[in-house]
Parts: C-alpha cells; sequence; structure tokens
C-alpha cells in the first residue's frame, strides 16, 4: 500500500479556497510567498547553526579524548581537570545531538510547498579529466614507479590493516582508507609476508597472510562484478562472515594454500642469499691466481694437507723432493695460485715473495717451476 499522507499538508501561496472576496488577491499570494520564504531562510539558517554545532563539539569530543588517553599513558597530573573538561564536552555533545535530532523531527512534520515538492533527478557536472591508465597499458617500469609511490606514501596504513584480527575492523577501516581496496596493497602484504617468514617470525607471516587472501578476495569479487573493487570491501566481509560451509572451507583452503606457497619462497630467499653470501666469502678468499684456498687445500694428496696444518716448513720440503715431480709441481702451482704457499718464505723478504706469487700467478703453469726448485733445493741442502 502506498501512504498518501505526506501529500496532505502541502503549502501553496496562491491556494485561491482560502480568499476572501474582499481581500486583493494578488496582495495575498505575494504576501503568502514572502513569508514562505523567509521561514525558509530561517529554517536554513538555524539547521547551519545547529550543524555547525555539532561537528564543532564532536571535533572538541575526539581532541579531548585523545588528549585524555595520552596523560593516562604518560602519568599526567593534569589527568583530572582533562577528565573533567572531557566530562562537559561529553554533556554539550549530547545535548546538541538532542537538539538535532528534535530539529529533524521538526523538520520531517514541516508542510511541504513548491520548492521542496521535488527536486533534479539528475544534476551533475561533468569535468573533462584525464583518465587513469590501465595496468595493461602500463609499461613494467611504470607500474614499479606506481606501486614505489603507492607504498611510501601508505604503508604505514597498510601494515595497520595487516595488523587488524576482527573482521568487523577489518571492513570499517578499509571504508575509512578506501585507496587501499587496490592491487597494490595486496603485492605489499605477499612481499611482507615472504619477510616475516625469513625473519621466522611464523606466527605474524600467518595472520599477514590470511589479511592478504582477503584483500584478494575483493579485488576478485570486483573484477567478476565489474566494479571497482572499492564497492565490494562491505560485501566481502559481510558474505564471510555468514558464510556457508562450502564458502568457508574454499577461503580457509586457499589461505593455507597461500601460507605454503609463502614459506617455499621464503626458504628459496634465505636459500639464494646464502649462496650469495658464501660466493661473496669465496671470492674474498681468492689467491692471486683467482683459486679458492679451502678448495686447494681439499685437492691436495694427505701428506700435503699435514704440512699445511702443522705449518711446517721443513716437513713441507721433504714431503715435496719425495712425490713425482710432476705431480709435485702441479699441486705447488695451485698452492701459489691460491695464496697457500708464498716463494720466499723467509720474514725479511715477505714483500718480495708476495710479488712473485702474484707473477706466477699471471705466469700460469711456468710459476710453478721455480717454486718447487726452491722447495727441492732446499730439501736436498737440510739433507
Amino acid at each position: 500500500m502506498v501512504d498518501y499522507s505526506k501529500w496532505k499538508d502541502i503549502e501553496v501561496s496562491d491556494d485561491e479556497d482560502d480568499t476572501h472576496p474582499n481581500i486583493d488577491t494578488p496582495s495575498l499570494f505575494k504576501w503568502r510567498h514572502e513569508a514562505r520564504v523567509q521561514r525558509t531562510k530561517e529554517h536554513e539558517e538555524e539547521k547551519q547553526k545547529l550543524a555547525s554545532q555539532k561537528n564543532q563539539y564532536v571535533k572538541q569530543l575526539e581532541d579531548a579524548r585523545a588528549k585524555v588517553q595520552k596523560a593516562e599513558k604518560e602519568g599526567s597530573p593534569n589527568l583530572d581537570s582533562l577528565k573533567k573538561s572531557l566530562a562537559e564536552i561529553e554533556s554539550k555533545t549530547e545535548n546538541i545531538k538532542k537538539e538535532w535530532a528534535e530539529f529533524e523531527k521538526k523538520e520531517k512534520l514541516m508542510p511541504w510547498n513548491v520548492d521542496t515538492i521535488s527536486s533534479d533527478g539528475f544534476s551533475k557536472t561533468v569535468i573533462n579529466a584525464k583518465p587513469k591508465r590501465k595496468d595493461e597499458d602500463m609499461t613494467e617500469e611504470e607500474r614499479e614507479e606506481r606501486m614505489r609511490n603507492f607504498i611510501k606514501k601508505y604503508e604505514k596504513d597498510i601494515k595497520k590493516y595487516g595488523m587488524l584480527r576482527k573482521y568487523d575492523d577489518s571492513k570499517r577501516f578499509l571504508q575509512d582508507n578506501m585507496h587501499l581496496a587496490c592491487e597494490d596493497t595486496a603485492n605489499y602484504l605477499v612481499i611482507w609476508a615472504i619477510n616475516l617468514e625469513m625473519e621466522e617470525k611464523h606466527s605474524l607471516m600467518e595472520h599477514v597472510a590470511h589479511q592478504c587472501i582477503c584483500m584478494n578476495y575483493i579485488l576478485e569479487l570486483g573484477k567478476q562484478m565489474d566494479v571497482d573493487p572499492k564497492a565490494c570491501v562491505s560485501s566481502f566481509f559481510t558474505k564471510i562472515q555468514v558464510a556457508d560451509q562450502d564458502y568457508k572451507k574454499a577461503f580457509d583452503t586457499e589461505v593455507e594454500a597461500f601460507k605454503s606457497r609463502i614459506r617455499t619462497r621464503a626458504k628459496q630467499k634465505v636459500d639464494e642469499a646464502m649462496k650469495e653470501y658464501e660466493e661473496e666469502e669465496r671470492q674474498k678468499r681468492l689467491g692471486p691466481g683467482g683459486l679458492d684456498p679451502a678448495e686447494v687445500f681439499e685437492s691436495l694428496p694427505e701428506a700435503l694437507q699435514k704440512c699445511f696444518e702443522t705449518q711446517d716448513t721443513e716437513l713441507l720440503q721433504k714431503t715435496i723432493s719425495e712425490m713425482d715431480e710432476d705431480e709435485a709441481r702441479y699441486h705447488m702451482k695451485r698452492c701459489v695460485d691460491s695464496g697457500l704457499w708464498v716463494a720466499d718464505a723467509k720474514a725479511a723478504e715477505a714483500e718480495k715473495a708476495a710479488k712473485e706469487a702474484a707473477e706466477a700467478a699471471a705466469k700460469g703453469a711456468a710459476a710453478a717451476e721455480p717454486v718447487y726448485d726452491e722447495v727441492k733445493g732446499a730439501a736436498k741442502s737440510d739433507k
């Protein structure tokens, strides 16, 4: 049934049913119109005044509450006076809200007139603005630059969303920060989750992963409905809280699968980092000929290994003299190229020995000849 009662009281300035024959009708219509316009003007002024006061008290209330919270944390001596001030502002805010409610009630009971009985069906201003470029129209560098700028601006908000625990809190936060309902937020959450897993913060990673899947569901819902994801925030959180068993099971399965992918990727990145670190350390160890002393040492015969372990020069000379000549030259060249052996071991000629080792590395196999002869000659002279 249609309620027609609201059409009963319509104020019309030129209603001739109330006009007396002895009254100048045009003057009466004009007076009625002017009186109605004046009442409308006063009504709007009162409305703006009340709205301004209400907004002012609400702002003061928020500031007062923030000051009290700060004072409680810091143990300020002004806490009592701040609480008293807060109570006064709360009382005033409550009163102005009651006045506003009464005003709205009064406004609804006012009779309609020619100015309020209808409104424009469509009234808008269109400004030709440069349209946003779609992802598929952007280069990889442009997308990366856009994401860097987005993260730089909203990283704090994204992390706050990632730490929320309740669906209602997430819903409310995203509705207050609609700019976060986008692909860049989801991408940042993925990176953050991987880093948390690499830092072995497993519990926190799992929670961020859950928030990331929520964002992905919102984005996917927007694609399916062909609308901006911002319009799907409320729909998703309402649905997930009252979802049937199958929908909830599918969501939980996706969350677990995503956690597994995060763990796998984090392990890969740790392994890659370890390999990179080991390679950097190996490069630092390389001798003048570009060989790794650790690898060269492992390839030496056991007898030579014992010589280097004990740092016994006499034993080294003796071992070299007893080895096959070609094999001895091969191993001594590798020792020189890796820095395990310096050609002249005398302390007074250390600098010269280092230079000879570098030259030996540059000359190749021939560099091992004087080294071998020196060691073998020293061994003969000892005998």
